[in-house]
């Protein structure tokens, strides 16, 4: 969940953010000078949407460090850093992509996440609940599982996807704060209202949050073909070992709900989460053999 958290919250961040600069800059009095205009929106929604996406999944490793206090893995200072950084780099190799920065962060919970705008210069995180609490071979399935969303392009299919939600949003977002506004003017008044710039600015956080749930979809279908990556990148029976150590942990006697192993939430509703129930993996590998 932690990769897909950061970059819908950064993403959602960066839209607000533009939304209101160009509110500043009078671009929506531009928009609503004579009834709002359609065309100039939907490239005005299209240039914002795709451009909060794009700065989001750019900022993705730099906001990933930051948030979580990651250490990149410069010079390996112990046998397990090296090991990582090995494991990391023979599985890049398998996968035909380039090596990328391996980082170790301070967590309890066993947690691991990729992210990055470039297949060849990416970044995979691990905590140090994850190398404390389960195996070598364990460990190594969970980074062939996050190897395997570097290898398939994952968080720029997501960028881009979540590009073509924001243009929607954006413009959605306009179109019926234009009509709230105009039902509550005269109709010889001109120009956005304060029902419009209200109105438009609550409904690009609502509609955002339910283009969010297509990408939490998104993700949950994502998460088959990554465990079928780290399948064949350390091995079938490992990956089915990996998501077994992680049903095992999420037990609510040894972890709290909010848990968030793999990035894995817990606690919330299915349609509300990034990742599909643990045995429904396992039962998607065990088909496979």
């Amino acid at each position: 969940m932690k990769r897909i958290f950061l970059f819908a919250a950064t993403n959602l961040a960066v839209v607000v953010l533009l939304g209101i600069v160009a509110r500043v800059l009078g671009v929506d009095r531009y928009l609503y000078q004579s009834g709002l205009n359609l065309p100039s929106l939907l490239v005005f929604a299209a240039i914002f949407g795709m451009g909060g996406s794009l700065i989001s999944l750019l900022m993705s490793k730099s906001i990933a460090k930051m948030s979580v206090g990651a250490q990149v893995i410069e010079n390996p200072a112990s046998q397990t850093e090296r090991w990582l950084v090995d494991t990391v780099r023979r599985q890049a190799q398998a996968a035909g992509i380039g090596m990328p920065e391996v980082a170790i962060y301070d967590s309890p919970e066993p947690n691991a996440f990729a992210t990055g705008a470039n297949r060849n210069s990416a970044l995979v995180a691990v905590s140090t609940g994850l190398l404390q609490q389960m195996s070598a071979e364990e460990a190594e399935a969970v980074l062939g599982h996050e190897v395997s969303h570097v290898a398939n392009g994952d968080m720029v299919t997501l960028s881009l996807l979540q590009g073509v939600l924001n243009t929607f949003v954006i413009a959605l977002a306009r179109i019926v704060g234009s009509v709230v506004d105009q039902a509550m003017r005269s109709q010889d008044s001109r120009g956005g209202g304060p029902g419009y710039y209200i109105v438009s600015m609550v409904l690009e956080l609502v509609f955002g949050f339910l283009a969010s749930l297509i990408v939490m979809w998104f993700s949950r279908h994502r998460e088959y073909r990554a465990d079928a990556g780290g399948a064949q990148l350390a091995g079938r029976n490992k990956m089915i070992a990996a998501l077994e150590r992680l049903r095992q942990l999420q037990e609510p006697s040894r972890l709290p709900s909010q848990m968030a192993a793999f990035g894995i939430s817990g606690g919330l509703g299915r349609w509300l989460t990034t990742h599909p129930p643990l045995e429904e993996r396992i039962a998607a590998l065990r088909q496979q053999g």
